[in-house]
C-alpha cells in the first residue's frame, strides 16, 4: 500500500504568501448610517421644505405688506424716484369727504353681512344636519354658488336687480307688490350688495358648519331628547356650546372678509348712488387707479384698514383664550 507524503513548502514561498494575504483582505465595508446621521438627513429635508414655504409666504404675503407701509409715506407714480412726504398721505385721506362715508358704509355692510351671512348658513347647516333624506343632493345644491367665479355671480345678480326685466321685480310684480330700484336707490343699494355677498359665500359656510355639527356625539342629543328638549333647546344647550370654537373662528373670518368688500360695489354700483356703496377697499382702488394714480394715499388707507382688522383679530384671540 502506497502512502502519500506532503512535501513542506519552502520557507521563502511561505513568507511570500503571508505578505500577499493581507492585500486580499483589504475590502472596504460601508458602515450603516448612524442614528445621528439619519436624523440630520431627515431634518435637512424638512428644513428644505420649510425654507421653500417661508420664501413663498414672504414673497407673496409679507413683502406686499412691507411695500404698502413704505408707500403710505411716499409720493410716487411707480416710475419716477419716490419722495418721502411723511404723514401727508394720511392727511389727504382723512380730509377727503368720502373717507367717513366709506368707513360708515363698510361698517354697515359688515353688520348686515353678519346678520345675514353668519346666521343664515348656520341655520341652513342645522336643518341639513337634521334631514334624513336627500342630504347629499341638498349639500351639492347649497355649495353650487361657490363653484361659480365671483364675477359670474355678480353679473347674474345684475340681471336679477334690473329694474325692467329683472327677476326680483318680476317676482314682486307677480305677487302684487311695488317694484324696487334695487341698485339705484340710496336706501336699498347697500342691502342689495349684502344679498349678493351672502349668496356667494353661503355654501362654504354651510359646509364648515356641517363638518362641525357631525362631530357632536349623538349621545348628547339622545340625552337631551330623553329630558324632553325640543329642537330649539337642543340647538341652544347642545349644538351651540359644542360648536362654539368654530362659531368664533367663522365670526372673525367673516368680519375680516366683509370689511374688504370690493367686487360687489365695483361691478354693480360703482360706489353709487351718491356714494351710498363706497367702501374702504373701493376708495383705495379709486385713489390708486382713478384719481391720477395716488398710490401713496391708497396705501395709507389700506394701512388704516389693516390696523383695524388687526385690532379685530386681537380681540378675537383674547376672547378665545379666555374661553379656554
Amino acid at each position: 500500500m502506497r502512502t502519500l507524503t506532503v512535501k513542506p513548502k519552502p520557507k521563502q514561498q511561505v513568507a511570500t504568501e503571508r505578505r500577499v494575504a493581507p492585500e486580499r483582505q483589504v475590502v472596504p465595508r460601508r458602515r450603516p448610517p448612524t442614528k445621528r446621521r439619519r436624523a440630520a438627513r431627515r431634518n435637512l429635508t424638512a428644513y428644505g421644505f420649510l425654507c421653500a414655504a417661508l420664501f413663498c409666504f414672504a414673497l407673496f404675503a409679507w413683502w406686499p405688506i412691507v411695500r404698502e407701509v413704505v408707500l403710505s409715506f411716499q409720493q410716487t407714480n411707480l416710475v419716477d424716484e419716490p419722495s418721502w412726504v411723511g404723514l401727508d398721505n394720511f392727511r389727504t385721506v382723512v380730509n377727503d369727504p368720502a373717507f367717513g362715508e366709506a368707513w360708515r358704509n363698510t361698517f354697515v355692510f359688515t353688520l348686515l353681512a353678519l346678520l345675514c351671512g353668519y346666521v343664515v348658513p348656520f341655520a341652513v347647516a342645522v336643518v341639513l344636519n337634521e334631514l334624513r333624506h336627500a342630504r347629499a343632493y341638498l349639500r351639492f345644491v347649497v355649495y353650487l354658488p361657490v363653484m361659480l367665479p365671483p364675477i359670474v355671480s355678480v353679473l347674474l345678480f345684475r340681471w336679477f336687480y334690473d329694474p325692467g326685466p329683472g327677476l326680483f321685480n318680476q317676482a314682486l310684480d307677480a305677487v302684487g307688490l311695488p317694484t324696487l330700484a334695487w341698485l339705484d336707490s340710496t336706501s336699498t343699494a347697500l342691502f342689495s350688495l349684502v344679498i349678493v355677498s351672502t349668496w356667494m359665500n353661503l355654501g362654504a359656510g354651510v359646509l364648515i358648519y356641517l363638518a362641525a355639527l357631525q362631530n357632536i356625539p349623538g349621545e348628547l342629543y339622545e340625552a337631551a331628547e330623553l329630558d324632553g328638549a325640543g329642537i330649539l333647546k337642543r340647538i341652544r344647550h347642545v349644538t351651540i356650546p359644542q360648536t362654539r370654537l368654530i362659531l368664533t373662528l367663522m365670526l372673525m373670518l367673516q368680519i375680516v372678509a366683509t370689511m374688504q368688500v370690493f367686487i360687489e360695489p365695483y361691478m354693480l354700483t360703482g360706489g353709487g348712488p351718491e356714494n351710498a356703496t363706497v367702501t374702504v377697499a373701493y376708495l383705495m382702488y379709486q385713489y390708486a387707479f382713478v384719481y391720477g394714480g395716488n398710490y401713496g394715499a391708497g396705501s395709507a388707507l389700506g394701512l388704516m384698514l389693516m390696523l383695524v382688522l388687526l385690532a379685530v383679530a386681537a380681540v378675537q384671540l383674547r376672547l378665545t383664550r379666555e374661553e379656554k
